[in-house]
């Protein structure tokens, strides 16, 4: 391994992360209410031109006035593109009380876009003497971004979190699908007269998740668009977990059980990842260097995996 060693991401549950307009404050109380990790009050995409301020001051109000409890609470302000999103950060870091956690940054291409929020936030922070640091999610949402992936993931230190936009990505590459996420018709190959179906996002997320860990951020998996595909939801979030993503959004408030559910290591997976634990603290005390373990062999990288869902559960109960 390198001598620069691989940082630990925030120490935070975020499963799932459930949308809202902000210009649907009369739901609001209903996402603070639901089981998802992160709360992500939207200003950009879900929101008409014709709203945007209306959205900006529903957000700057319920941020201080409804019971957020221990979830992470974030907004979405508009692409640096438009002509809204200096608007949102100074709006919402002069005006929202101290409730909000995070800011969500879409469309990122480069890591000069994220300076030149992280230098209106630190202002603002200074100016109003805010004692509580503002941490910043990105999506990647084009190919700028994905070429680009690695030096956005280093940009700041206030980077938490990284997630991958499909649709808006699927656009800037000229994909050839109206789908949000999952798998898409004609990606396919023919095998003995049948056909299988592979996965158009896996090496776009792949490459998020590289770079997240190489740099301490956390990597989510974006939206799924169909929300009335529940099994096409599953199994897109279990794909993205065996990747190594943390967690995926929720479009729709039917879809949060089902993300908690696929990132929630289960029981039989936290004991046995414990009992790994335990054999190679048994081998390391006989001076071994490896142990077998139920018929396969484990050894020092195998304590990193264990102790990876053992975090994961602990955060989780915690």
């Amino acid at each position: 391994m390198s001598f620069r060693l691989q940082p630990t991401p925030p120490a935070r549950p975020n499963r799932c992360q459930l949308f809202g307009p902000g210009s649907r404050p009369a739901i609001f109380e209903k996402m603070a209410a639901s089981a998802a990790d992160v709360i992500n009050l939207d200003l950009e995409d879900s929101v008409a031109p014709s709203d945007k301020d209306s959205a900006r001051a529903n957000i700057i109000a319920a941020i201080s006035d409804i019971d957020w409890g221990n979830k992470t609470l974030s907004v979405r302000i508009n692409g640096l593109d438009t002509p809204y999103w200096y608007r949102d950060v100074v709006d919402l870091m002069e005006q929202a009380g101290d409730r909000l956690d995070q800011i969500m940054i879409p469309k990122v291409g480069c890591a000069a876009d994220i300076y030149a929020v992280d230098a209106l936030v630190t202002a603002i922070e200074a100016a109003k003497g805010r004692s509580k640091k503002i941490t910043f999610e990105v999506i990647i949402e084009s190919a700028a971004g994905i070429a680009h992936v690695e030096e956005i993931a280093a940009s700041s230190p206030r980077l938490a979190a990284m997630s991958l936009g499909a649709a808006d990505f699927a656009a800037s590459m000229g994909m050839a699908t109206t789908g949000i996420g999952g798998t898409q018709e004609n990606y396919y190959m023919i095998r003995e007269g049948q056909k299988h179906w592979s996965d158009p996002w896996h090496w776009a997320q792949a490459a998020i998740v590289a770079a997240c860990r190489t740099h301490g951020v956390l990597p989510v998996d974006g939206p799924f668009g169909d929300f009335s595909d529940d099994e096409g939801f599953r199994a897109q979030a279990r794909r993205s977990a065996t990747l190594g993503m943390v967690g995926k959004w929720a479009i729709h408030p039917k879809q949060v059980a089902i993300a908690n559910e696929v990132f929630t290591p289960s029981d039989e997976a936290v004991t046995e990842a414990r009992e790994i634990l335990a054999a190679m603290e048994e081998a390391k005390a006989k001076g071994e260097g490896a142990t077998v373990y139920k018929g396969r062999l484990v050894d020092i990288a195998s304590i990193k995996q264990a102790e990876v869902i053992v975090r994961q559960s602990e955060m989780i109960v915690g």
